[in-house]
């Protein structure tokens, strides 16, 4: 039996600025911006993320059924509105689901996650089934922060931990006290476990192992991830011979202009570089990485960009049907960013998420006044 009418006959995009919750971000004193690329003149590292646009799609199929989707931040709209010309009239029961016939570009994982949610709600079913079904009902989540002064970083913490976190993620560099950082969690909440993520800025091994020595001393760090520049494999590889905490790369396939593919993954375990991996990218090669990781044995957990919360469910399906999807996943964005644009929020149950059931599909509703509160743009494609 055939589907209904899979045509795309037209996209609808709104395109919002969602700040975060004041103070959530960093101490006020740190304030360090965290996009790591470069955005129109300006160069990476230089812009906080939650002043970037997102953009929300909603793709209509000939059906009637509605496609939702949510792009990483600061998309191009040339590229949008090209790809829209090249999917119209296509049915997403012609598209190859595991290999779209887009470019490759940040764009991607935006259409394929609208696409996916519409062809789940034609079949009826949820997308996690897309991928094979679920192999739990609840994704394990971590709280997250950047920089923090020494003296907020204890009770800041503690109110996560008193939440029902057992993990924390950290952004540092190599001016922070991470360690003078895990004596005071240590203090504040016995038994939270810490990540730290340098994003590869404690530059060569030289600097990484006395800050690892002080953070061994501790004892309450779960995983390291990104401590050196990607590209240093055998330096990755000596320093988990050195390192009692476990070393994790952080393959973002969003990040095309740097590179990043998924072979990354396969190098980093042959050169014995990893103990596992943040794998952050769209449904299908998310699936594709979570087959590495779990034949090699290794553990992951899926990232982010600090989303809203269309894409964290789709990262909730993602992780639910991984079985290497172990670690806690960075599905935070609702603790930090002031609205998620549900109607229904994620059903956080710390240190868990559930899987969204509001029907088929991404299982979730858009809500409407929400987005037009923070909607700066927008455009119809048909």
């Amino acid at each position: 039996m055939q589907p209904a009418d899979g045509t795309i006959v037209s996209f609808q995009f709104d395109e919002v600025v969602v700040p975060a919750h004041p103070g959530v971000i960093n101490s006020d004193s740190l304030a360090k911006p965290l996009h790591m690329l470069p955005v129109g003149g300006k160069a990476s590292w230089s812009v906080q993320f939650d002043e970037l646009p997102k953009l929300i799609v909603r793709m209509t199929l000939k059906n009637g059924v509605v496609g939702i989707g949510e792009f990483y931040r600061d998309h191009e709209w040339p590229r949008i509105e090209a790809i829209c010309a090249n999917l119209l009239g296509q049915s997403v029961f012609d598209l190859p689901l595991q290999d779209l016939p887009l470019p490759l570009c940040r764009e991607y994982d935006g259409f394929e996650c609208v696409i996916w949610d519409a062809y789940a709600k034609t079949l009826g079913v949820p997308m996690h089934r897309l991928l094979g079904g679920a192999i739990r009902d609840r994704v394990n989540v971590s709280a997250w922060s950047s920089h923090r002064t020494q003296a907020e970083v204890g009770p800041w913490v503690k109110r996560y931990f008193e939440q029902g976190y057992k993990v924390i993620k950290f952004k540092c560099d190599l001016e922070d006290d991470v360690a003078g950082w895990c004596a005071r969690i240590k203090d504040y909440a016995p038994g939270m476990k810490v990540i730290f993520d340098p994003n590869q800025r404690w530059e060569n091994s030289g600097n990484a192992r006395p800050i690892i020595r002080e953070l061994e001393k501790v004892g309450n760090v779960l995983l390291l991830e990104d401590p050196l520049p990607r590209w240093m494999l055998q330096d990755f590889a000596e320093l988990r011979r050195f390192s009692s905490i476990p070393i994790v790369l952080h393959v973002s396939l969003p990040y095309v202009y740097q590179g990043q593919r998924p072979h990354d993954a396969i190098n980093a375990i042959a050169h014995g570089a990893v103990d596992g991996f943040n794998f952050n990218c769209g449904l299908a090669k998310f699936q594709m990485l979570d087959h590495i990781a779990s034949t090699a044995g290794v553990y992951c957990w899926h990232g982010s960009e600090v989303d809203l919360g269309i894409l964290e469910a789709m990262y909730v399906h993602q992780a639910a049907a991984a079985k290497s999807c172990v670690w806690p996943s960075d599905i935070f964005g609702r603790m930090i960013r002031s609205h998620d644009l549900l109607v229904k929020p994620l059903a956080f149950e710390p240190p868990h998420v559930r899987i969204p059931d509001e029907g088929p599909g991404l299982g979730i509703v858009l809500d409407e006044a929400a987005l037009a509160r923070f909607r700066v743009d927008g455009r119809t494609i048909s």
